[in-house]
């Protein structure tokens, strides 16, 4: 159902922008369009019909993204790629006193990453000035 809706939203969004485009300029945006006498669609009844289709895909664009986002609800609740995270193997709880294992990668600063890399930059060579 959902998949349906968003297809359906799609075609409106395309048939939105079309007829918006195909309406007349009223202002002199950059001087585009806005002198000449004949066209492909010119004359008061096509720009009531272009002003009623537009209205009418406006209120359906609006009708699908609130049933988009009424569906996307009822779905539940959605994870986000970026905030999975895969989980690490856990061997043995902790003894209190005891060492953690050595790992391959090097501890994180305790600061964050900016900070590890700021303490793993060799300092500039000092360049003397001419005067």
């Amino acid at each position: 159902m959902q998949t349906v809706v968003l297809v359906l939203h799609l075609m409106i969004a395309a048939a939105l922008v079309g007829v918006v485009l195909l309406q007349r300029s009223e202002g002199g945006a950059l001087g585009m369009g806005g002198g000449t006498s004949g066209g492909f669609m010119t004359g008061r009844g096509t720009a009531n019909m272009l002003t009623r289709a537009t209205a009418g895909l406006a209120a359906l664009f609006f009708v699908t993204s609130v049933s988009l986002t009424l569906l996307a609800q009822r779905s539940g609740p959605a994870v986000s790629p970026l905030d999975a995270r895969p989980s690490a193997p856990v061997s043995a709880p902790a003894t209190p006193g005891s060492t953690p294992a050595p790992t391959d990668t090097a501890p994180a600063a305790p600061g964050g990453l900016l900070d590890s890399l700021e303490k793993g930059k060799a300092p500039l060579p000092k360049v003397p000035r001419s005067q």
